[in-house]
This record gives C-alpha cells, structure tokens and sequence, in this order.
C-alpha cells in the first residue's frame, strides 16, 4: 500500500491523476468500508492541505473547505440558519469522530443516512470538484446520485461546499430518528430551513435522509405550507403531503415503520425551527 501525505493541492492531484487511488480526509467512513479486506492501492491524505480547512464568509455566501471537521462546524460563528447543520454535525458519532470526520467526506461516501446532507440541502449547496483540467461546481441534488454513487470523476477531489447567501430572518433545525439517542446510524432524519413574517410562514425548505436511495427536498410539502399561519402549523403536515420517499428495510427498521416516522420527524423539526425563531 502507498500513503501519501499531500501538502499542496497540487501534490494530491498529481498524485490521484497518476493512477488509481482512493483521497481521505479523516477517513472515518473510508476505512471501516473496508472491512477485513487487505487494501494494496494507493491513498491520499488531503488532511494537511491548510486551503481546505474552515468556515468563510465570501461575496456569494460562504464557503465550507473540504477538510472541514464537524467539530469545525459546531464551533463555528454562524447565522441561526446554519442552525440545522450544527446539530446534525453533533449527531455524527462520537466527538473523536466529529473531531476527524470531515463534511467532504459524509458527502463523497453518499450514504443514504450521511447525516450532513440533509441540513446542506435546505442551504441549496454546492460543491467545487477540482481536477489538474480545473474546477467546476455542481448542486448538492446533482452530485448526489444513488447509494454510494456521486458525479465525483475519478481525477477530481471535493475541495468545497459553496452556501449562497440566505434571507435574513432564516431559522434552521434538524431532527434525527434512531435506536438510541446516541451513537446510531439514522432511521430518518429531517432538516428544516425558514422564514417567519407577522406569525406567517413566507418559505419553508424541508429535506429528509435514510427515507429513500439519496435524500431529497420535499417540494410538494414545502409548497403547501408556504403562506400558512404559524399557529397550529404542524397540523397541515400531513402523509399525503409527504411524497416520493422508497424507504427499506433493515435491522433499523422497516420501510413502513420508516414512512409513518417520516411525518412526525418532519412535525418535530419544523416545531424546532419555529421555537427558534420565537
């Protein structure tokens, strides 16, 4: 096995464009994916390249470097509407790991429960894919495309997540179900982005994960609960309003226990968002 330790970009680049290799951050998905299987390739380490660590403010938005941990997140001075990534990123194992994992890597692992995707979905982020033939950026939505699949070409590394600039006034919120409090891999999940005027609710985005092969926007929803009063709100979430989910099942759940939580995940986190904009 080949472990190289990157200090430039330009280094990992030149190195994955060599041949194949697998790029780690933290590595914290990376290696029990492995399993017992002896691994012989080559891996780049990308977690000393200092222009992908932290959280910027730019003129667009903000910036969220690849190697960005989760603790990074947590302690990060950001707008409340940030508010539903920092608590998933605090529901994303054990503190080592939120201490090593890195918000690249909960995406490029595309796990359908990867905890980060949901909240960065209600943020309508980005990512910036670099090659040695340069950079493109392309929707979180787009970039995601199936379990463990995302459009990461084999010469490209995931260098940032890009948030364009939100509505003053909005107010994020996440809600994971799982086994234990603790710990767990989600039986689902919800994030929630929105915008309270005169006790109505003027936008509204809701994103669910671990209900279907990608996590997605739930656009009818979000649509018929726009320009509603924020009292008694929850009421109008309703199962016929929640759509487009393929839940499974597995030792977490089955996919109907998944559907009927998918609605009271969805009324917990919208309750926890509005109690944030009180």
């Amino acid at each position: 096995m080949s472990y190289i330790t990157a200090t430039t970009l330009e280094d990992a680049l030149t190195a994955l464009a060599a041949g194949p290799a697998s790029v780690i951050a933290g590595g914290t998905d990376w290696f029990p994916s492995q399993g017992d299987r002896p691994f012989d390739g080559t891996l780049i380490d990308i977690s000393r390249l200092v222009d992908l660590h932290g959280v910027t403010q730019t003129d667009r938005g903000w910036r969220i470097g690849a190697a960005t941990t989760w603790t990074d997140i947590i302690n990060a001075n950001l707008p409340p509407a940030f508010d539903g990534l920092k608590l998933a990123a605090r529901e994303v194992g054990s503190i080592q790991i939120q201490n090593t994992g890195t918000i690249a890597g909960n995406l490029c692992n595309a796990s359908p429960a990867a905890d980060g995707v949901p909240p960065l979905l209600t943020l309508n982020a980005s990512v910036e894919l670099t090659s040695g033939q340069g950079v493109r950026e392309i929707a979180l939505c787009d970039f995601l495309q199936g379990v463990r699949k995302t459009d990461r070409a084999a010469d490209e590394i995931l260098t940032a997540i890009h948030i364009p600039d939100l509505p003053d006034g909005s107010k994020g919120a996440f809600v994971k179900l799982g086994a234990r409090k603790y710990l767990v891999i989600s039986i689902c999940m919800v994030a929630v982005l929105l915008q309270v005027k005169d006790d109505t609710l003027t936008d509204i985005r809701i994103a669910i994960g671990a209900a279907s092969p990608v996590a997605q926007r739930l656009t009818a929803l979000e649509t018929a609960l726009r320009g509603l009063p924020t009292k008694g709100l929850t009421n109008a979430i309703t199962d016929d309003l929640i759509t487009g989910l393929a839940p499974i099942s597995d030792v977490r759940a089955t996919a109907e226990y998944r559907q009927t939580a998918a609605t009271q995940v969805i009324q917990r986190a919208v309750t926890l968002a509005l109690e944030g904009d009180a």
